[in-house]
This record gives C-alpha cells, sequence and structure tokens, in this order.
C-alpha cells in the first residue's frame, strides 16, 4: 500500500471526525470569539462562557447536520439531542474551566482552551452516536 492511499484510506475512513474537528474549529472560534469580547467588557468569566458556548451549540448543530453528517430528518429531535448532549458538554467544560483557572491559576482563555481540547473527543462520539446515526431506513 503506497503512503498516498494510506493516507486516503485514513481519511475515508475517519472523514466524520476529520470534518467534526473542522466544524469544530469554526464554532469554536465563535465561541472564543464572543467569550473574548464579554470577558473584555468586564462579564464573569463563567457567565460569559456559558452565552458563547450557547453560540457555539447553534454554528456546530448546523454545520455538523447539513455539511458532516448530512442528516436531515427529524431537525427538532436531533436538536435537541445535539443540545443536550452540549450542556452535558457545557457543565464538564465549565467545572474544568472553573479547576484550572480558579484552582490551578492559570490564565481564562488558556484555562478555556485546555477544557475544550478535553471535551471534543467525548463530545465527537456522542453526537455521532445518539444525535447524527442515520434512521432506518
Amino acid at each position: 500500500m503506497s503512503l498516498v492511499s494510506f493516507i486516503a484510506s485514513l481519511i475515508k475512513k475517519y472523514r466524520n471526525f476529520i470534518l467534526y474537528c473542522i466544524i469544530g474549529v469554526i464554532n469554536t472560534g465563535v465561541d472564543f470569539g464572543v467569550y473574548t469580547v464579554l470577558t473584555l467588557c468586564g462579564m464573569y468569566y463563567i457567565a460569559a462562557h456559558v452565552i458563547s458556548y450557547h453560540c457555539g451549540i447553534v454554528c456546530s448543530f448546523l454545520l455538523n447536520r447539513y455539511y458532516n453528517f448530512k442528516v436531515k430528518d427529524k431537525p427538532m429531535q436531533r436538536f435537541a439531542s445535539f443540545y443536550g448532549i452540549s450542556l452535558v458538554a457545557l457543565v464538564a467544560s465549565a467545572g474544568l474551566l472553573y479547576l484550572f483557572v480558579d484552582i490551578c491559576a492559570l490564565d481564562k482563555i488558556l484555562g478555556k482552551l485546555i477544557a475544550t481540547a478535553i471535551i471534543v473527543v467525548v463530545q465527537f462520539l456522542l453526537v455521532k452516536t445518539f444525535t447524527f446515526k442515520k434512521s432506518a431506513e
């Protein structure tokens, strides 16, 4: 097997995860942008995190639904599932953010970056398994 065909097979096998990560970069940019603006305006960092995370949730759902998993049926049910998983991830990431900022005394932005990195893989697996699982035809 050549290197090119090996890389092509990896891309094919992990297509959803690769796209999830690319979309994640986009919605994380939205999340971080909103978070940064709100904290620079003096908002308490946990409140800013909650608001910015919700902006990222909506962006992520729409992009994953249309471009990654391409599952367009049952939009309200799928959004409810996605939102529920995202809220669990929000609570977990807020807890990690608190741990990193208040307990470990890391910078607020660095703490959010580390918390986000930890949550990504678990959230992907949950979203793929529960939210965007294709319905039986």
